[in-house]
């Protein structure tokens, strides 16, 4: 049993670093501005550092994930002459959930193997016990958000969160794809809750050194 979970794990892995992974993430956006209002298309902006709560990573990394998004979306970066103050927040949330129920099966096996022996009147015995498989794996809520406001007015003119909830941990390839989402259709976001999926693509494999390489 062991041989074969091991087996699968490695075709898991074999597939996830064959293609891209693809970042699910629950987008909400508000735009206080009139769709596609001079003040949002390419506007220069200054970040503003964000309240900081629990389980956020550092400001400047998240700044830099989403200074990414930001640019792709349109946006420059302009600290000397902005007309956008941009709050940016990113927050990780760990919890436990258990594979165990109707339509689920046994994950994250951890093997705990005891051995003991006595004598006794001439007896031996042997026996091994524990749980070979503990039920539990872990699961992260990443969310980003993303916060715009008109320096000129002091009105906030748009305001987007993202939210993936899954058991990848990596939370800056993660972030990054939430900032995308959070941005996907600036200026001109659609109304309502949507869903947004960002696909990542794995990093290039590195060719091996030729054989006369040193």
């Amino acid at each position: 049993m062991i041989r074969i979970t091991l087996v699968l794990l490695a075709s898991l892995l074999t597939a996830c670093a064959s293609g891209p992974r693809i970042v699910a993430s629950d987008v909400r956006t508000v735009a206080a501005q009139a769709p596609g209002a001079s003040v949002l298309v390419g506007a220069h902006y200054r970040f503003e550092p964000a309240p900081q709560g629990a389980g956020q990573p550092p400001v400047a990394r998240v700044q830099a994930l989403a200074e990414t998004a930001l640019a792709r979306a349109g946006l420059v970066r302009d600290d000397a002459q902005p007309r956008l103050a941009v709050q940016v927040a990113g927050t990780v949330q760990a919890y436990w959930v258990s594979d165990w129920g109707p339509y689920g099966g046994w994950s994250n096996p951890r093997l705990a193997l005891g051995l003991g022996y006595g004598w006794r009147g001439g007896g031996i015995g042997l026996g091994w016990g524990g749980p070979l498989w503990d039920p539990t794996f872990p699961a992260y809520v990443t969310e980003a958000h993303v916060l715009m406001r008109d320096l000129q007015t002091g009105q906030i003119v748009y305001d987007s969160r993202a939210r993936h909830d899954g058991t990848w941990h990596n939370t800056d390839a993660v972030l990054a794809a939430l900032f995308v989402a959070a941005l996907e259709g600036y200026p001109d976001p659609p109304a309502g809750p949507r869903r947004i999926d960002v696909p990542i693509s794995p990093a290039p494999a590195q060719a091996a050194p030729a054989a006369d390489e040193k």
